[in-house]
């Protein structure tokens, strides 16, 4: 069944669980959050980059408002619920509207062959980033949307899991990007131990001339 929302074309993915701060500085989005404020009313996020807006979004609430300022300007805290289909844009209301569909809800339990490296490697580098290893318990269950929230991935990469319709081919995804982010980590810390390397011989003179 379609309805018709209130929708922001933006160079960002949100995914269902995760929070998303924005800064809503045009009067006609101002308008925009009002009205969801008031009536209680989710809007959508739909991806625009230079290929264009995405057809596959994500509703999100809002939770918080962070901050108002006098001129009308806030800054609110929202958090993704569900994922939709654009059916059409529509451009003739106070601010940007759609009709959408939102997409049934797979079963998350149905999870596939890849959702330990999945989480393994989202344990791996939030140790290596914080200091402190997620407890098992704390991993437990965490659904591939759950995890890619936790943690900085491309827009494209989100698109592609806001798109999937499967909890297991989501998280084949999601444990190929960890793999893919894991690699990138490791490269730049042995080119910054190797950059720490040449300059300690060339400050203990040691290193060759030109």
């Amino acid at each position: 069944m379609s309805e018709r929302i209130p929708i922001f074309e933006l160079p960002l993915v949100c995914l269902p669980s995760e929070q998303v701060p924005l800064h809503i500085f045009e009067p006609r989005y101002q308008a925009m959050t009002a009205h969801c404020l008031s009536e209680d009313l989710p809007f959508g996020i739909v991806l625009r980059d230079d290929d264009g807006a995405r057809s596959v979004g994500c509703l999100v609430r809002i939770e918080e408002i962070l901050e108002r300022f006098e001129d009308g300007r806030s800054n609110i805290m929202g958090r993704g619920t569900e994922p939709f289909t654009v059916l059409d844009r529509i451009e003739t209301g106070e601010w940007p509207e759609a009709e959408i569909e939102t997409i049934g809800t797979d079963d998350p339990t149905d999870e596939g062959p890849d959702a330990e490296a999945a989480r393994e490697t989202f344990a791996s580098i939030a140790e290596r980033a914080t200091g402190e290893r997620p407890e098992p318990a704390e991993m437990d269950g965490v659904t591939a949307y759950e995890i890619a929230s936790r943690i900085e991935l491309p827009v494209e990469t989100k698109q592609a899991l806001l798109e999937r319709r499967d909890e297991a081919e989501r998280m084949t995804l999601l444990a190929n990007a960890l793999k893919a982010l894991q690699r990138a980590i490791d490269q730049a810390e042995q080119a910054s131990e190797r950059a720490k390397s040449n300059g300690s011989a060339s400050t203990n003179g040691s290193s060759p001339h030109p």
